[in-house]
């Protein structure tokens, strides 16, 4: 097996010159790099890990924490932040924390006990303790999808990646209102989730702008699963005056209600209208087709790395929030008519909250 002394008389340089190159501990000459480089490829030399960890303290190692990864979504962003790690020479330690507090807390000390360089956690509805956690190890984190507004006292704030929420939920409300609907439920996800409390403020925004009075019975909790969606989509649907529309604030709770309509020979949108928060890659592919808003879930993930390595890269900036935009995919399950050739890919951005009659993506922001 190659060694890294035989690295250094291939190409013509010492070995601390090969460590510099593979370490990226001191700046290189362009064409030094280049021969350092083409002498490791004709060579076959494989560098341990290990011993380079033991004399940087680095493992170029990143422990992601998400639940669900069964979900689309979180697919989508775990791809996106392997296509990053991997284009910055990092590998990837994945767990799941279940949502559960405690197992959060659990899978995050084994990340830190691997040594990671620094982690990208989805926190749970109650992120006390990993947060805690998290700033008395100082740990270098960015928070994924779910942000945490006011850190605990004593508990330093933490970069965090996410889409936008309420004013997506916004416009999905005042489309169906624009349509004719008056009575428009929400089946709302997990308690305690900032996901949950986003897409809820942004139903209640969308129902002021349409002048329409808040009825808390039409807003039930499905708890960002397919069963539970099931279930509040059926309390929902025996209520006295049931709703003509629904809004469902992600996409496995989308296939629950949309179980629960079944269930009662409904059709949508003929007797039930229907927009989904996460659009999915068989969305397009239902009858009818899902109106959705498309959240940009492997930019979240790439930025979540690039958020990490600026932040192993200076330790003491200030933490940032940045927020993407997402984007208003129009098809028929709204009550909308079929267009011939509309593919419902997204177009250029707007921030209007008018009733829509095209795709709309909506700005996001950095804070």
């Amino acid at each position: 097996m190659p060694t890294m002394a035989d690295v250094a008389r291939s190409a013509g340089v010492s070995v601390a010159t090969v460590s510099h190159v593979l370490n990226d501990t001191r700046p290189v000459l362009p064409h030094t790099r280049q021969a350092v480089l083409d002498a490791i490829d004709e060579l076959g030399y494989t560098p341990n890990t290990l011993a380079r960890s033991l004399v940087t303290s680095r493992t170029r190692s990143i422990g992601l924490a998400v639940s669900a990864i069964s979900n689309p979504f979180f697919t989508d962003i775990l791809q996106g932040v392997e296509a990053g790690a991997l284009e910055h020479g990092y590998s990837l330690l994945i767990a799941d924390p279940h949502d559960d507090p405690e197992h959060e807390l659990k899978v995050v000390q084994l990340l830190h006990e691997r040594r990671v360089d620094g982690m990208i956690v989805a926190p749970s509805a109650d992120p006390r303790g990993l947060l805690a956690y998290l700033g008395r190890h100082a740990v270098p984190t960015v928070l994924l999808d779910r942000v945490v507004d006011s850190p605990a006292a004593g508990v330093p704030g933490f970069d965090q990646v996410c889409a936008d929420g309420a004013e997506p939920t916004a416009l999905l409300v005042t489309h169906l209102a624009g349509l004719g609907h008056r009575r428009i439920a929400l089946v709302a996800g997990l308690p305690g989730l900032s996901t949950t409390s986003e897409r809820i403020t942004g139903y209640r925004h969308g129902l002021a702008a349409a002048g329409f009075p808040y009825d808390e019975r039409l807003v039930v909790h499905g708890d960002s699963e397919s069963a539970g969606a099931e279930r509040a989509t059926a309390a929902l649907l025996s209520l006295a005056v049931p709703p003509t529309a629904l809004v469902t604030a992600n996409n496995a709770m989308t296939i629950g209600a949309l179980r629960a309509l079944r269930d009662r020979g409904l059709s949508v949108p003929d007797d039930i209208a229907l927009c989904c928060f996460d659009d999915f890659a068989w969305a397009d592919l239902f009858s009818p087709r899902l109106t959705a808003i498309s959240q940009p879930s492997r930019e979240i993930g790439a930025r979540a790395v690039d958020l990490l390595l600026e932040r192993l890269a200076a330790r003491d900036r200030p933490a940032r929030t940045v927020r993407l935009g997402c984007a208003f995919v129009h098809r028929t399950s709204c009550g909308c008519p079929d267009r011939p050739g509309h593919s419902g890919q997204p177009a250029q951005p707007t921030q209007s909250l008018q009733p829509l009659q095209s795709v709309r993506p909506v700005k996001g922001s950095v804070s």
